[in-house]
């Protein structure tokens, strides 16, 4: 099978490739800067914004996977917003047109969106028939709003494509954990283990994550049912609450202690690391229902097991047995999952 993954050089990317490449698959990553890939990962460039000579590998290619798009974990400026907005919009709409040039179309287009669609809640869970959309929820900050425009704007551009000959799914993914050095899991095992994992601004705000196994597994189901279309929960089935999260994580580090930070020790903390708040305050509680429906059983369906297993993987990366780019358990195409 041939895949091609534009903006693929990222953690996500980083996981999915990695798999189907260890499986014998043909995997293309487009980027617009070559990095060092895996053996056996082609890469070819791409400005993600017009149409090149890259377009003539998704002319043949069985599955197109479209992660591009400016990293959110950024200060929100004005340009910066602006950067995530084009970005997401601009690729999305590009891919779409190299796909509905191309003579033999991939059968199936899966387009990264995000979990941040649904809005800030603490009430009840977001699933894809009965979530509600974020962006006028009371008593947040009004430029939150952005971010879920930019999700509105990053699916619409997926669905306004004309591919009648191509199956398209979004991808509404929750915080992929792995121990990939930079990704989310990494900085939160770095605050626990310097003492600064304890609940932030009272900690009741839900975080909706999903161990990189599942995600692997999960994209290989929606490969491979070709009767579900349109947006698709990608997250374990019981998001937590932050404070939750952070205790669960220092037992399985084996850190006693996590200090708590209010608000404003959370914005000096996020001015520091040159992100944003939002990504620390804002209740994501999101299921995966359609998964769940289409048969799909979690390895990780609870964060106790999976902060345990990224733990011990992120020692052995750390003692030097690892090298923190690997994707564990993940079967082979004659193993059974």
């Amino acid at each position: 099978m041939k895949i091609v993954i534009p903006g693929g050089t990222g953690q996500v990317g980083g996981i999915l490739r990695r798999a189907w490449s260890a499986r014998g698959h043909e995997v293309v990553v487009l980027s617009r800067h070559a990095e060092q890939l895996e053996d056996g990962v082609r890469h070819v460039r791409w400005d993600g914004r017009t149409i090149g000579p890259w377009a003539d590998e998704i002319d043949g290619a069985d599955v197109v996977v479209n992660l591009a798009g400016r990293s959110v974990s950024c200060r929100y400026t004005e340009a910066n917003l602006k950067q995530m907005m084009d970005s997401r919009v601009e690729s999305t709409e590009v891919v779409g047109a190299a796909i509905a040039k191309a003579s033999a179309a991939p059968a199936t287009w899966l387009q990264m969106s995000t979990a941040t669609i649904y809005a800030h809640r603490f009430d009840a869970a977001n699933d894809e028939a009965t979530g509600v959309i974020g962006g006028d929820e009371p008593d947040v900050p009004a430029y939150w709003e952005f971010s879920t425009r930019i999700a509105r704007r990053w699916e619409a551009a997926q669905a306004a494509a004309e591919t009648p000959r191509t199956r398209k799914v979004a991808l509404r993914a929750a915080m992929v954990m792995s121990p990939d050095k930079g990704g989310v899991f990494d900085v939160l095992l770095t605050m626990t283990r310097l003492g600064l994992g304890g609940p932030v601004a009272g900690g009741d705000q839900f975080v909706s994550w999903i161990h990189e196994q599942d995600l692997v597994r999960a994209c290989d189901l929606l490969i491979e049912r070709d009767d579900i279309a349109g947006p698709v929960n990608l997250a374990a089935p019981a998001p937590v609450p932050q404070r939750e999260l952070m205790r669960v994580l220092r037992t399985a580090a084996g850190v006693p202690i996590g200090l708590p930070a209010t608000r404003w020790m959370a914005e000096v903390g996020a001015w520091v690391l040159r992100t944003d708040t939002e990504l620390l305050l804002k209740s994501r509680r999101v299921v995966p229902t359609r998964l769940r429906e289409a048969g799909f059983e979690f390895d990780y369906a609870d964060w106790s097991s999976a902060a345990h297993d990224l733990v011990a993987r992120a020692r052995l990366v750390t003692h030097g047995r690892g090298t923190g780019r690997q994707t564990s358990r993940i079967p082979r195409p004659d193993q059974p999952r």
